[in-house]
C-alpha cells in the first residue's frame, strides 16, 4: 500500500486521476475497519494485518490524506510545512510499525515522531538530484529565499555556497530531530528498537553530506554505503538507535 501511495503522484498524468486513486484508498481503509475489505489482494492483506495487530485507523488515513494534499505538487512554503508532511506520513508509518511490534508507549511514539520528521526531511534532500532533472523543486521556500537561492539554481545543479547553505540549514533540522529522538532512549521499550533503526541510514546520509560540504549533487551522495548493513547490525546488537 505504501509504495502504491508514494508512486501515484509520479505515475499519473492528471491530478484528477491521482485524486480518484487516493479516494479509493480512503474508502478501502474505511471498509477494512468495517470488516468489509474490497476484493483486491493488497487490501485483503491490509485487512489481515489490521485484524492481527489492531492498527489505529487514524494513522492509515493520515498517510493517505497527506499524500492527497501532496498532489498539489508545490514546494513547501517553510520548514514547518515539510515537518508537518513528514509527521503525517513517515512518523505515522513508524507508529504503525510500533503497533505491529506490539508497542504502545508514549516515549516510543515521541522518538518515532522525531525520527519520522528527520526521515521526511532527509528524503526531501536526497530527492533533489532526481527532482531537479524533472525541473521540480520542493525545498522550503523560506530557507531558499533566506540564502538568495532560486528554484532554477537547483534545476541547473548549482553547487555554489549559497545553495549548499540551504542544504546545510535543512540537514541541520533533521540532525536536531535525531538528537531529540535519542533523549527518549532510556524510556523506550527494547522491543520498539527495530522500528526506530531508520536512524542508521539517516545518520549515514547526513555524515556523507557533511563530508561533501552539503553538495547534494556530489557523486558520493548518489552511491549507497556498502557498510550500512554492518552498521545496522551493530546498532541492533548494541540495542541503540
Amino acid at each position: 500500500m505504501w509504495n502504491w501511495l508514494r508512486q501515484i503522484k509520479d505515475a499519473v498524468s492528471q491530478k484528477t486521476i491521482g485524486l480518484i486513486r487516493m479516494q479509493f484508498w480512503k474508502t478501502a481503509v474505511e471498509d477494512i475497519f468495517k470488516d468489509d475489505p474490497p476484493y483486491q489482494p493488497v487490501t485483503s492483506e491490509l485487512w489481515r494485518a489490521v485484524k492481527k495487530h489492531n492498527f489505529t485507523k487514524r494513522w492509515l488515513l493520515r498517510i493517505i490524506n497527506e499524500r492527497e494534499k501532496d498532489m498539489e505538487d508545490q514546494a513547501y512554503r517553510n520548514l514547518q510545512e515539510l515537518e508537518s508532511y513528514s509527521e503525517n506520513t513517515q512518523s505515522s508509518l513508524l507508529y504503525l510499525l510500533l503497533e505491529a511490534l506490539g508497542v504502545r508507549d508514549v516515549h516510543a511514539d515521541h522518538a518515532a515522531s522525531h525520527i519520522g520528521k528527520a526521515q521526511g526531511i532527509i528524503t526531501c534532500l536526497r530527492a533533489i538530484p532526481y527532482n531537479s532533472q524533472r525541473r521540480k523543486v520542493y525545498l522550503p521556500m523560506d530557507i531558499c529565499m533566506l540564502h538568495g537561492v532560486s528554484q532554477e539554481d537547483f534545476i541547473r545543479g548549482s553547487r555554489e555556497k549559497n545553495v549548499r547553505d540551504v542544504v546545510y540549514d535543512i540537514a541541520s533540522q533533521a540532525h536536531t530531530h535525531l538528537q531529540h529522538a535519542r533523549t527518549f532512549t532510556k524510556n523506550v521499550p527494547l522491543n520498539a528498537f527495530p522500528a526506530l533503526l531508520h536512524t542508521v541510514a539517516l545518520e549515514d546520509y547526513l555524515e556523507r553530506a557533511r563530508k561533501a560540504d552539503f553538495d547534494v549533487f556530489h557523486p558520493a551522495l548518489q552511491q549507497r554505503n556498502p557498510l550500512l548493513p554492518l552498521h545496522l547490525y551493530l546498532r541492533s546488537w548494541k540495542k541503540i538507535y
